[in-house]
């Protein structure tokens, strides 16, 4: 299993996130903020839990985020 924690507020739009894991995120056209589709929030940060599956790519959209507001982490 993998969770996902993402920091929405310090977001800024640029979209690397969508271009590398198209089926977990997209923009969102009233902010032009990041969306973790299908995750909770709370406090600011948005979380989900999913199997293994979807690792590689919202690692990667982790790894190129410029603002560095995606945590992934297996457990």
């Amino acid at each position: 299993m993998i969770r996902i924690i993402f920091q929405r507020q310090k977001c800024i739009g640029c979209g690397s996130c969508v271009e590398v894991a198209p089926d977990r995120w997209k923009m969102n056209n009233i902010d032009g903020k990041s969306i973790l589709i299908d995750a909770k929030g709370k406090k600011g940060f948005f979380t989900i839990e999913l199997t293994d599956d979807e690792y590689q790519e919202n690692k990667e959209a982790e790894s190129i985020c410029p603002m560095h507001i995606i945590r992934v982490e297996k457990y």
